[in-house]
């Protein structure tokens, strides 16, 4: 059998569509969505990162505020520059691209940023929202996955599932989000064991690991029929790929997403989703006070 390639750029099309007319109701409303980027220093793949959301940001009619700081500087001032676009009423959402350098602290600057402009969804106040199943804005890569299992209607509810990561931007949030579908979900990492055997046994396997020289999911750790979720992207042999290879997965499974194509374009989609959600809580907000 040759399963269905689940297309992660015509997918964050669909969500784009409706971004766009989102925006342009909140615009009649005298809402202008804006997002603020914040870079510190000048990591070529995480520049390039940020100018895509601007070019995505554009393409549907969200304004955007670019922040480029440069690499020495200290947490006090980038907590200061977070601060003052906390209280920008004209900023909606705030993202700091990721990683930072070696003498800020992630958390301690994702904590810095107002819940209500958390578009990506990492502050506790959020991730503890996800836990208790009230969160608005959610972690973009885990609300992109989910989206699409809503696209080709692939139902969760009682679905044996199996996460091959438990980082604060994929496999927690993403943990979440699966059990409020009724998922059975099981969460593996590095120090497990038999891992293959959990994947062996799962209708859905869902990896984001990222090194090939570690760790590689072969058609032979999935079931027939199985549907499988490739989030990791890193470059191996001078190519951009994921945890598996895309032409031998799909032989087996029901669903695959490919790297690239896949996933990707979801995250930055979602970013677009969430960014409206805070222009849209911000105007609640604006109206009731």
């Amino acid at each position: 059998m040759t399963g269905v390639k689940i297309d992660g750029k015509e997918i964050a099309q669909s969500v784009k569509d409706r971004v766009k007319k989102a925006v342009e109701e909140l615009k009649t409303q005298g809402v202008n969505p804006c997002l603020a980027t914040i870079l510190v220093g000048e990591n070529p793949a995480s520049a390039t990162y940020v100018r895509n959301k601007h070019k995505a940001c554009e393409e549907v009619g969200i304004a955007t505020k670019d922040h480029k700081l440069d690499a020495n500087i200290t947490q006090n001032q980038l907590n200061e520059i977070i601060e003052n676009l906390n209280n920008d009423n004209e900023v909606h959402g705030i993202l700091v691209q990721l990683p930072l350098p070696e003498q800020l602290d992630e958390f301690t600057t994702t904590s810095r940023i107002s819940p209500l402009k958390d578009v990506d969804g990492l502050t506790p106040h959020n991730a503890g929202l996800l836990a208790m199943k009230k969160a608005v804005l959610v972690a973009c890569t885990p609300s992109g996955v989910m989206e699409m299992f809503d696209y080709h209607n692939i139902d969760l509810n009682g679905k044996n599932v199996v996460l091959i990561n438990r980082s604060n931007l994929v496999g927690k949030p993403l943990y979440h989000l699966l059990l409020e579908k009724n998922a059975t979900v099981i969460t593996c990492h590095s120090r497990t064991k038999n891992l293959s055997e959990f994947c062996q046994n799962a209708d859905i396997v869902i990896t984001a690991v990222g090194d090939r020289n570690k760790f590689t999911l072969t058609p032979e750790m999935i079931k027939e029929g199985a549907v499988v979720i490739d989030v990791a992207i890193s470059r191996f042999n001078e190519k951009l790929v994921g945890d598996s290879d895309y032409d031998q997965i799909i032989q087996k499974a029901s669903f695959a997403t490919p790297v690239p194509g896949g996933v990707g374009p979801m995250t930055v989609a979602m970013l677009l989703k969430n960014t409206i959600t805070a222009a849209s809580l911000s105007s609640q907000i604006g109206r009731q006070s």
